[in-house]
């Protein structure tokens, strides 16, 4: 900004000396006019007496005729181009060096060559002399409105309507979500999560055709000849394609036991690892970022990093290496290897879709984190939250229930916002382009917060009757996304009341980024 704010009070300078010349322009022009118009007076005045003068001497003046005397003629022709009138030099002004071949650095090194010649000041508050008292009052008006920080004005219709979306989503949330795999559409959203799985195996490979062909058929034959009960061919598809995937995208940080030593366990370095909550302590299994960390980092290094009992742990595993002639290659293999595995984890293992389990899915983002909280002493059995954070995981609360979970969130965040949206168009009578219902908006962030705080109270308050005080029950019915909502809104209304009247660096951003698109676009 240094350069550039004194290339500006240097043509504002100019600017300045070029309206003051303007002035000065004007000034002698008015004088000149003023001369000229006295002179022009005069002039006709003295035609005038001299052709009085002429016509009372019987003197008859022609031009074609008349003879006039030598001595007067030079008399004349010496005054010509010489006037009486006096006037005060203009000077010219003062620029700026540059050419076509100039630089930037060139041109800001003339730049500050004028500022020490005409004395222009380049270290003080340069906005306090580039804006005009009235550009001022307007920048200001426009920052306290548009860019800072503003408690929210809500009257008692917005508190009702925020109250009642909150309800309905907390209603959705009792009566169609509950428990993991309990809720209609906790069990639509399992069947989604498999057909998706199904979906992703086709598209990275698996022959479907051939395998409801030919291989359902043999499959079939041998449950017969055996005396077993085939599965339906939907279902076995589904293992099918779980199976691939679980082969395509094999890992090395999959030990599901805490005593064996090798491929499938961790030499009784991580305490009571099993097949339930294997997806949960291994941190490569989370889908999140921290658990992409973990997974490039364990491939790379022939490694598997678990969490448990609030410990970080790393354990040694077989070789493994990745594809890949470069290091970028390597990464990216790595990257389609934790995705793929996900995948293949997403819906549960093959074998607990054969038996019509549920399974053990994946973590919910970032849950895992909670095993590092091997602090306090909760239940008849005095167990850590971390231990009772895994309990709750192994009995279904993943990646799929939390899906589940976001379904009411959602509902009631678009309500509020359809609502506050209808509102300011029609009851405040306000223009569409201020009926867009963005978060920064102080009113509809307090609708928010308490319509995400209705939910979460009706949400705790049928967890709480239904656990009968067993901590893990309670957990199981407790929507953690909808409580991570309110969370963040409540973070942000109080930064809101903390801060209210200073700038808001998000509001400036957005706005920011939203000019420049719009400068891009006219390019």
């Amino acid at each position: 900004m240094g350069d550039k704010t004194s290339a500006m009070l240097v043509q504002k300078h100019q600017l300045d000396n070029a309206e003051g010349k303007l002035a000065e322009l004007d000034a002698a022009l008015d004088s000149l006019i003023g001369s000229q118009s006295g002179t022009d007076e005069q002039l006709d005045s003295m035609l005038e007496s001299m052709g009085s003068l002429l016509l009372e001497s019987g003197v008859d003046f022609n031009d074609d005729t008349q003879i006039i005397d030598p001595d007067i003629q030079e008399y004349v022709s010496d005054r010509e181009g010489k006037s009486g009138y006096k006037y005060t030099p203009i000077d010219m002004l003062s620029s700026v060096d540059i050419s076509d071949q100039s630089s930037w650095d060139d041109y800001i090194q003339s730049v500050n060559h004028y500022a020490n010649k005409h004395h222009v000041d380049l270290v003080s508050d340069p906005f306090d002399r580039l804006l005009s008292p009235i550009q001022k009052i307007n920048l200001e008006k426009r920052i306290k409105d548009d860019f800072s920080y503003k408690n929210a004005k809500c009257d008692k219709y917005d508190y009702l309507i925020a109250g009642t979306c909150g309800l309905i989503g907390g209603l959705v949330d009792v009566f169609f979500v509950g428990a993991p795999g309990e809720g209609p559409l906790g069990k639509a959203v399992d069947y989604g999560i498999t057909g998706t799985v199904s979906k992703f195996a086709e598209a990275v490979g698996f022959d479907r055709k051939e395998k409801e062909g030919d291989g359902y058929k043999k499959y079939f034959d041998k449950c017969i000849a055996k005396n077993k009960s085939p599965l339906d061919k939907e279902t076995w598809m589904d293992t099918q394609a779980v199976q691939f995937l679980e082969g395509k995208f094999a890992i090395n940080y999959d030990q599901t036991l805490t005593k064996p030593k090798g491929k499938t366990g961790t030499g009784g370095l991580v305490g009571d690892l099993k097949p339930k909550n294997h997806h949960l302590k291994s941190i490569g299994h989370s889908p999140d970022l921290i658990g992409l960390f973990f997974s490039v980092y364990n491939q790379f290094t022939s490694t598997s990093s678990f969490v448990s009992n609030g410990k970080l742990i790393t354990i040694d595993t077989e070789t493994f290496e990745l594809k890949g002639n470069t290091a970028i290659a390597k990464i990216f293999c790595g990257f389609v290897n934790w995705l793929g595995h996900l995948f293949s984890d997403m819906a549960g293992s093959n074998s607990s879709i054969a038996k019509g389990n549920r399974g053990s899915g994946i973590p919910i983002p970032f849950y895992n984190l909670l095993l590092l909280l091997d602090v306090g002493e909760f239940g008849k059995h005095k167990q850590t939250f971390a231990t009772i954070a895994t309990k709750v995981f192994e009995q279904g609360y993943d990646f799929r229930h939390g899906l589940a979970m976001a379904i009411p969130v959602m509902i009631s965040e678009l309500l509020t916002r359809i609502m506050w949206t209808c509102k300011a168009r029609f009851y405040h009578k306000r223009p569409w382009k201020e009926c867009i219902p963005s978060a920064n908006n102080p009113e509809l962030r307090r609708m928010l917060l308490v319509a995400h705080g209705t939910l979460c109270l009706v949400d705790t308050s049928d967890a709480a009757l239904k656990s009968g005080g067993d901590m893990v029950q309670f957990l199981l019915r407790t929507n953690l996304i909808g409580w991570v909502r309110f969370g963040n809104l409540a973070l942000k209304e109080m930064v809101a009341w903390h801060h209210e009247g200073h700038i808001d660096p998000e509001l400036v951003d957005n706005y920011l980024d939203a000019e420049y698109s719009r400068m891009l676009k006219r390019k």
